[in-house]
C-alpha cells in the first residue's frame, strides 16, 4: 500500500528534523520528537523515525569515539568522515521517504525496537 502523501512528509521530517544539530540540539532529538508522536498513528512513519533515530543514536556515539581518538591523531580524520556520511545519509533517507520509499540505515545500530 503507497504511503499517504501525509504519511510521506512525516517521515522526510524524521529524517530531516535530525539536521537540528546544526542549531546545537543533539540530532536524535528530532527524529525522537517524531517517533513519539507518530509511532502508534501510521506505520510508515513510525518506521522511518525509528529508523532515524536508531542512525543519529549511532552516529553521535560514533562521533564521542571518534573526539576521544583525536589523542591518537586518527580521530580528526574520523569524525570528519562520520559527519560527512552522516550528513550525506540524512539526505538520501529524507529523499527516499519524501518519494514513499523505506530507507535502512547503513553502520546502524538497533537500540530502539
Amino acid at each position: 500500500m503507497e504511503p499517504t502523501a501525509e504519511s510521506k512528509n512525516w517521515a522526510t521530517i524524521a529524517h530531516f528534523s535530525a539536521l537540528v544539530m546544526f542549531m546545537g540540539i543533539p540530532s536524535f532529538i528530532g527524529p525522537l520528537v517524531v517517533w513519539l508522536m507518530k509511532k502508534d498513528q501510521d506505520e510508515f512513519v513510525a518506521m522511518n523515525a525509528k529508523e532515524a533515530l536508531n542512525f543519529n543514536i549511532s552516529f553521535f556515539l560514533y562521533g564521542i569515539i571518534s573526539v576521544l581518538l583525536i589523542v591518537l591523531a586518527i580521530g580528526l580524520l574520523l569524525l570528519v568522515a562520520v559527519g560527512i556520511a552522516w550528513l550525506v545519509l540524512v539526505i538520501v533517507a529524507g529523499v527516499k521517504a519524501s518519494s514513499g520509499e523505506p530507507y535502512v540505515y547503513p553502520f546502524t545500530l538497533r537500540l530502539v525496537n
